[in-house]
């Protein structure tokens, strides 16, 4: 009797575990069809009964940003925060929904504490460059990028606000030259096709 009582808790164990499978897996199933909304409600759903906790506010966090719920994805991010301190993955998470929200302090807050724990972290770096461009601090920027440049010499997206900014501080030439690397690494980038366009 007393091995069938524990044969039968690890069946309801094993199924336990095999549910919450399906959660994630649903889920993302959601998620690739656009469905955010039913992705998020199985998860809020959940939340307080998966093990991984951390992951689970990260990700509602996440469905979150994606539906425009921005206080949301923050609420969540934090608390993915508050369960692991040193989390890169929700500092980073978190900078989306202060971009959309235009809060560049914020965003240069958490950004900044990602690159204080890992100096060369290529999404750190571009989101900053995406509050200096907003902020229209185009020296910043420029110096910003050049710098980050020389860490990703083959990433196109850096140059893309290389040559922004030169073309802000009234370069020409400087930004040109850049929108050409650009179309190195990226044939067919729209944005460097026509500034060359319409400068020549």
């Amino acid at each position: 009797m007393k091995s069938l009582i524990m044969l039968l808790t690890l069946l309801f164990s094993l199924l336990a575990a095999a549910e919450k499978a399906d959660i994630w897996s649903e889920s993302y199933k959601y998620e690739a069809a656009g469905k955010y909304s039913e992705a998020a409600a199985l998860i809020e759903k959940n939340l307080n009964t998966v093990s991984d906790k951390e992951f689970a506010n990260i990700r509602f966090a996440w469905l979150s940003y994606m539906l425009g719920n921005y206080d949301d994805s923050i609420r969540y991010y934090r608390k993915a925060l508050s369960i692991n301190s040193s989390s890169i993955d929700a500092r980073l998470g978190i900078t989306l929904p202060y971009l959309a929200k235009q809060e560049c302090a914020k965003v240069t807050r958490y950004a900044g504490q990602v690159i204080e724990a890992s100096p060369w972290n290529y999404t750190a770096h571009v989101r900053l460059m995406m509050c200096e461009q907003s902020r229209k601090q185009w020296a910043t920027l420029k110096d910003h990028a050049q710098r980050i440049s020389s860490r990703y010499p083959t990433d196109a997206t850096i140059l893309v606000y290389l040559a922004r900014s030169y073309a802000n501080l009234g370069k020409t030439d400087e930004a040109k030259k850049n929108y050409k690397r650009i179309l190195i690494r990226y044939p067919g980038h729209i944005e460097a096709i026509n500034y060359i366009a319409n400068v020549n």
